[in-house]
């Protein structure tokens, strides 16, 4: 896990945010125990209540459950849900893609171009 000191993000929800995309991303499967708070803060170098904020957010949005004595598990999650989270995340990115290429100066052809281009560079990577 990546964390940057001199983020604008607090460092809470750096985790939380690394820990939702793996379990959008299927990553993290239901039933999967994360580290204990006290583990993570360890691996991490950040304080205890840091891991446990961020897992309280991640609890708060249903993405995982704590269970007494044993810590926090991944929830399952539906997959409509998790299409929507992704969707709304590309339409994050790219609403940022065009902002960029208006300030570049590209044409809307030139946009689409690009990412077609990307789609087959990723295409061909895998």
């Amino acid at each position: 896990m990546k964390l940057l000191q001199n983020s604008n993000t607090p460092i809470y929800r750096q985790i939380a945010e690394q820990l939702k995309e793996d379990i959008l991303a299927g990553r993290l499967k239901e039933g999967t125990y994360l580290p204990s708070i006290r583990e993570l803060a360890k691996d991490l170098r950040v304080s205890v209540i840091t891991t446990m904020k961020a897992y309280e957010e991640l609890a708060s949005e249903g993405l995982v459950t704590a269970v007494q004595g044993k810590g926090f598990f991944v929830n399952a999650q539906d997959t409509e849900m998790l299409k929507e989270q992704h969707l709304r995340k590309v339409e994050d990115a790219l609403t940022e893609a065009i902002r960029f290429s208006e300030a570049a100066g590209l044409t809307d052809k030139e946009l689409v171009s690009t990412l077609k281009t990307l789609q087959e560079l990723r295409m061909q990577g895998q």
